[in-house]
């Protein structure tokens, strides 16, 4: 015998008979316990009206982490690991294609400028050809008029990326 656990429309149901400061009280009590939740309140609070300022924060937040990378491979494809898991959370967070297409050409083009182009350690090219194609995904299932400015993006990371990495093939991911 386990704990119930709703589905959320129950749940919807449910919020809808109580009042605002008992609604308030939940929020702070789930907050309290898990710093995701804690996060993902602060954003719905304090930065969900400008994406594009958030997009800019953790743009900016990538640039340190890359920065900051150790040069061997195998730590270096730690913390590229590391930094997609923090795109992935700042996405969910988004909920926003355009926002994880930018997210991840930035991601990608640190990676040009910061990996070893020679490194033969397969883990860590994975983590340029995965998000690459995640990317391509993406693209293709924006509106036209969109798909066209990002696609123009992702052609030139692709040119940049054929000319500097002997491994990687540009004509893969058109």
């Amino acid at each position: 015998m386990g704990i119930n656990t709703y589905n959320l429309q129950s749940i919807k149901k449910e919020l809808q008979h109580l009042s605002a400061t008992q609604i308030s009280d939940l929020c702070l009590r789930l907050a309290k316990y898990k710093k995701e939740n804690k996060e993902l309140l602060a954003y719905l609070l304090f930065e969900a009206d400008d994406d594009n300022a958030y997009t800019g924060n953790v743009k900016q937040e990538i640039d340190d982490m890359f920065a900051a990378l150790l040069s061997h491979s195998y730590y270096a494809a730690k913390g590229l690991r590391k930094i997609l898991k923090v795109i992935g959370k700042h996405v969910k967070f988004m909920a926003s294609k355009p926002a994880e297409i930018e997210l991840l050409l930035h991601y990608c083009e640190n990676y040009l400028a910061h990996i070893d182009r020679r490194t033969g350690y397969k883990p860590l090219r994975q983590l340029l050809l995965k998000p690459l194609e995640k990317t391509s995904k993406l693209i293709g299932s924006l509106h036209e008029d969109l798909q066209f400015d990002y696609q123009q993006d992702y052609e030139h990371l692709l040119q940049q990326a054929d000319e500097k990495l002997s491994w990687l093939n540009k004509r893969d991911f058109m």
